[in-house]
């Protein structure tokens, strides 16, 4: 269920599997219909979806995006007799509220960032002032990636608690704000799969939130990624596998909270060691695309322990070579922008060696692909080492041409610097 590119990625790898399974995705797009039946059902509608899965009992339901898993759909799957991976909507208030989660992190001993949370204006000013600048304020619910600021002053940090809590520009989602500590240091995201109680962290890696080169420019939902990510040592595994993961999902069994499907973590790597910076109840997007681009053999039988229980680490293989994953997006993305611009050039990007073109925001028009979202493709890459991945994926985006068409050229820049 879905229509970004992290559903056409696992569906794209799903499609390999050696099951052969017959695939549908709800709604999908135009990369997804290559490997899948899309159905004209919006990943919203859960009505809708549940009445399809009550009639046609799909043997496995994996549900992409993070609205559905915070509305309950998993919860009205199980509730029906039918397999799901994905948390239900209990679970999945680690990315639905993220006074929730900082709650769970602290029961959990997770390390993370001091905050404190509001819902009166002039409370959340005084804390303010009180703490000083630089300064993070996050609206507590999803807001469609929209919903955080990184405030350099007090006034940028004023205006955004006036933006959630007086201009109710977040809706519902902003009628709580947490006012976070600002961690300076590098990002990596881990993603782990969780059973309820067996934890398989997966390979590292980095997204780009930024939309223009250098870090400049508002965040995004993410302009690239690449695995792994050098900046995760081997020594920061033990921690990350216990006290991120492990203390989470206990602590969330003590509440009675069994955690199954995919656990996203976003780290900061900070002079002070690492910091939880949030989780997600999801696969990331571009993460996704660069991670399961590595993932070596059958992906559906370690989803469905996921889903049943039993899952245990040789279910997981990577192949050796690193992955970069190249957002083109739409002109004027993550602010207003167009759609039904015909994209040309795919089965060139496509030919392009150890290159899959993954899509996001695209559909089929009069036979056409168009652009139908800000983020509208994730041209993927493997290569020998990570330079290698970069310049083919860069080969192939210089292959796609569409108005407007914007993408990040510095996509890995950390990891060169370091001489990866």
């Amino acid at each position: 269920m879905g229509s970004g590119g992290r559903e056409h990625a696992l569906a794209w790898k799903l499609s390999t599997d050696s099951a052969a399974p017959v695939l549908f995705c709800a709604p999908g797009n135009a990369g997804t219909d290559r490997v899948a039946t899309n159905l004209d059902l919006a990943a919203t509608d859960l009505d809708g979806l549940i009445a399809w899965a009550e009639q046609h009992r799909p043997d496995l339901t994996v549900i992409g995006p993070e609205a559905p898993l915070c509305a309950g759909l998993a919860d009205q799957l199980l509730a029906r007799g039918l397999k799901v991976f994905g948390p239900t909507a209990a679970a999945a208030q680690l990315e639905g509220s993220k006074v929730f989660s900082k709650e769970i992190m602290r029961e959990a001993g997770v390390p993370t960032g001091a905050s404190e949370s509001f819902t009166d204006a002039e409370a959340a000013k005084r804390y303010l002032h009180a703490v000083g600048a630089p300064i993070v304020i996050k609206a507590d619910g999803l807001a469609a990636g929209k919903g955080v600021t990184v405030c350099a002053t007090l006034a940028e940090a004023e205006a955004a608690i006036d933006e959630a809590l007086v201009h109710h520009a977040f809706g519902a989602a902003g009628q709580r704000v947490l006012i976070e500590e600002f961690l300076d240091g590098e990002e990596a995201s881990i993603l782990a799969l969780v059973d309820g109680e067996t934890i398989v962290p997966l390979e590292s890696s980095q997204d780009h939130k930024r939309a223009l080169d250098g870090d400049a420019g508002p965040n995004t939902g993410g302009m690239g990624a690449y695995s792994p990510a050098p900046v995760v040592t081997p020594d920061l595994w033990p921690e990350i596998r216990e006290t991120v993961f492990a203390n989470t999902v206990a602590a969330l069994r003590r509440r009675g909270i069994v955690y199954r499907g995919v656990l996203y973590a976003g780290l900061m790597l900070t002079p002070r060691g690492l910091r939880v910076l949030e989780f997600n109840c999801r696969f990331g997007d571009p993460e996704c695309q660069a991670v399961l681009a590595r993932w070596a053999g059958d992906l559906l039988p370690a989803l469905e322990a996921c889903a049943s229980g039993g899952l245990t680490p040789d279910l997981v293989h990577w192949k050796p070579e690193p992955s970069v994953c190249v957002v083109m997006a739409a002109d004027g993305y993550p602010g207003a922008y167009a759609t039904g611009e015909e994209i040309s050039g795919l089965a060139e990007a496509d030919a392009v060696p150890g290159v899959t073109v993954f899509h996001a925001g695209t559909k089929r028009l009069n036979g056409k692909v168009v652009t139908a979202g800000g983020r509208v493709l994730g041209v993927t890459a493997l290569g020998s080492d990570l330079s290698g991945a970069i310049a083919r994926a860069y080969q192939a985006v210089d292959c796609i041409r569409f108005q407007g068409a914007h993408a990040r050229r510095d996509i890995g820049w950390r990891a060169i610097g370091k001489g990866r």
